[in-house]
């Protein structure tokens, strides 16, 4: 390279570091150095040297920022060690016994207080930066704890993370954990703007940092002010880590990195308490949403002792605040019909935020629960989101009733189709009796299509309701005998998204058989219980024909049940829909399985959690091996397999006489010890 050409790279460095360092004093320190003007001229400055001299410009530039070609899609990224989630506590007993948990499994003296580090549960969107040595090399979201997606080209566009780390010796790589989130007044700014463009709005910050961040085009993750709090680390070589948390967090700080500043070593667990209802009692006035905070061993060496239960450390705790109540007033009661035929009575109330979201409706469950709350339209009422997630309303505020609130009652026909409403004897829910309601159709076939069922992927509520409104769906069979011509003049459909809609739709054609008995909606048939008979019966056809007795004969179908299974098949309209329906998917059966059937002819029955192996990762071991899983424990339990926390069913297992087994035995039968 020529002297001049080294002049001006050096000077490119040069005004680069020089806009780092504004950048950690304007979005980290908050204390600008100099005005926007002066920035920007310095901005453009860099910008006209990167692009008059292209082939000196750094990969990490300041000016990468700014966003640059829009992708087709995000590539897979799998993470070095997973992104484990957390285990809760819901309240302070449940924070207590997480402590006494801990003291149990790592040998503890009921005196001896544990060291923890307590900091804020940020509720946004986790990623994995990945640094070479020193260098932003990778950024992925979470996605499944092992595989999420490469979104490295919009993180470069945060400036409060660091495209290269702030140290002489960085480590060879280094994966840095934590939270992308979006400040509330960006949020409230950014939902002002969407409304004036006449686009979408986001239901809550996290919905709106996760959006922000998964957009194909960079520069519109840009132009939005995320920013990011690192606090865990994943895989590392060539580095030695401190030995505390906290000390990591402050090694954090110096590479560059934001770290949460409410945090606290606590020494107990009445120390923790007391710092979870500071940060309580000063949520509000927070500039970021939070929904707890987590509480973690604060020495790495103990974390790793602890191990892990499943996919949660056993060392930590997601210690959640209880779910935000809000007043508002009911103006209407409407009626929702589902794929059963189930009328869901829906409060339709003034629109009020509830723990970041804005409500304008909660369910009210079923006329019994109205009449023991005795909620009225025009009542004033105190709603949650319950598990902040599903609105529903928790109590009447009855001092504040004037006298014209109005009683509702669950009409006798269905408010889609006009059919007799019905309630059978014992149960809380009324049903449409109507065989062709159009609501309760589209709800089968949204059932048919979700992901645990068929997987139509794309196939989402608003495609399902716009095909039966059209006429173009009236049965699930109507799915496989749609075509392009059918789709490519409706509204919202062109080229692209029609052969991408129908290709998806062919792909979903060979399901296993157990996918395809869930996905027909058959009352109190769920995904288990669906294992349950593909496994026992192994053919569609020999299941259809199946007569109560040899029902009764499948772990975990009752009496209800086989009436159910029988009842759908004996109806001449699933009969007729099958008859057609079958003949276009090509069944994937179970087979018998390659590996010893050591456990033929035995039932298995899991509770509480086990301490490497996951749930269903149990249960497919079982399956492989001949035996079956059931969901309660009977006389015919052959095993009770038992992790922590096990409930009920160990206390039924042992009064039955039931054989209870950990993980330990489990390994051990299967080694045929």
């Amino acid at each position: 390279m020529s002297g001049s050409l080294k002049t001006i790279q050096d000077e490119m460095a040069r005004i680069a570091l020089e806009i780092e360092k504004h950048d950690r004093a304007y979005y980290e320190l908050d204390q600008p150095l100099i005005t926007d003007a002066e920035y920007d001229a310095l901005f453009r400055k860099l910008q006209r040297l990167e692009e008059q001299y292209p082939s000196l410009a750094s990969p990490h530039s300041p000016t990468k920022r700014v966003g640059g070609k829009a992708l087709e899609q995000f590539r897979k990224s799998k993470h070095g060690i997973p992104m484990l989630s957390l285990s809760n506590a819901l309240n302070e007993e449940e924070w207590i016994a997480f402590d006494e948990r801990l003291h149990r499994f790592l040998e503890a003296t009921v005196d001896q207080q544990f060291e923890y580090l307590a900091e804020l549960k940020f509720d946004g969107l986790s990623i994995n930066l990945t640094y070479e040595n020193g260098l932003l090399s990778r950024a992925a979201t979470r996605g499944d704890g092992e595989t999420g997606e490469d979104v490295t080209d919009n993180i470069k566009t945060i400036r409060s993370i660091p495209l290269k780390l702030r140290t002489a010796n960085p480590p060879e790589k280094i994966e840095i954990r934590g939270e992308i989130v979006l400040p509330i007044e960006a949020f409230l700014a950014l939902n002002r703007d969407q409304v004036e463009r006449g686009e979408k709005t986001f239901a809550n910050p996290r919905n709106a940092a996760a959006g922000s961040l998964r957009q194909l085009d960079s520069k519109i993750t840009a132009s939005r002010p995320l920013t990011g709090f690192f606090y865990g680390v994943g895989e590392v070589t060539g580095f030695t880590l401190p030995k505390t948390i906290s000390a990591f967090e402050d090694l954090l700080e110096t590479w560059g990195f934001s770290v949460g500043k409410q945090k606290r070593i606590c020494v107990g667990s009445k120390s923790v308490i007391e710092f979870y209802r500071e940060v309580e009692a000063m949520r509000d006035s927070l500039p970021f949403e939070i929904d707890g905070v987590v509480v973690k061993l604060n020495s790495f060496s103990a974390q790793q002792t602890a191990g892990f239960i499943a996919r949660s450390p056993r060392s930590m705790i997601a210690f959640k605040f209880p779910p935000k109540k809000s007043v508002t007033l009911i103006e209407d009661i409407q009626v929702q019909v589902g794929r059963t035929g189930a009328l869901t009575p829906v409060a339709i109330v003034s629109p009020v935020n509830v723990s970041g979201v804005m409500v304008k409706r909660a369910t009210l469950h079923n006329q019994d629960e109205i009449d023991r709350k005795d909620i009225r339209i025009g009542d004033h009422v105190v709603i949650q989101r319950a598990g902040d997630v599903i609105p529903e309303v928790v109590e009447v505020l009855k001092e504040k009733r004037r006298g014209d609130e109005r009683r509702f009652r669950i009409p006798d026909s269905c408010p889609v189709c006009g059919s007799s409403v019905t309630r059978e004897p014992g149960e809380a829910v009324s049903r449409c009796s109507g065989r062709n309601c159009i609501a309760k159709l589209k709800e089968r076939i949204k059932h048919f299509a979700q992901k645990d069922a068929l997987n139509i992927e794309g196939l989402g509520d608003k495609i399902v309701d716009q095909w039966v409104d059209e006429g173009l769906v009236k049965h699930l069979h109507d799915l496989f005998e749609l075509n392009y011509d059918d789709l490519v003049s409706l509204e919202g459909f062109a080229d692209k998204s029609v052969r991408k809609i129908l290709k998806a739709i062919d792909a979903s054609r060979t399901p296993e058989l157990y996918r395809l008995i869930f996905g027909l909606g058959i009352r109190h048939v769920g995904e288990t219980t669906a294992k349950q008979l593909a496994l026992h019966f192994k053919s569609m056809n020999r299941l259809i024909n199946a007569g109560r007795d040899q029902l009764m004969e499948v772990d975990g179908v009752g009496d209800e049940m086989a009436s159910s299974i029988l009842a759908y098949f004996s109806n001449p309209e699933h009969r007729e829909e099958l008859e057609v329906l079958l003949p276009k998917l090509e069944l994937i059966e179970p087979k018998p399985s390659e590996k010893a059937q050591i456990f033929e002819g035995k039932i298995f029955v899991l509770t509480g959690t086990l301490p490497n192996l996951g749930r269903s990762e149990a249960e497919k071991i079982i399956e492989d091996h001949g035996g079956k899983v059931s969901g309660s424990v009977s006389k015919k339990t052959t095993f009770v397999l038992a992790g922590e926390e096990a409930g009920s069913k160990l206390e039924k297992a042992r009064s039955l006489g039931v054989p209870v087994i950990d993980e330990a035995d489990f390994q051990a039968l299967l080694r045929g010890h």
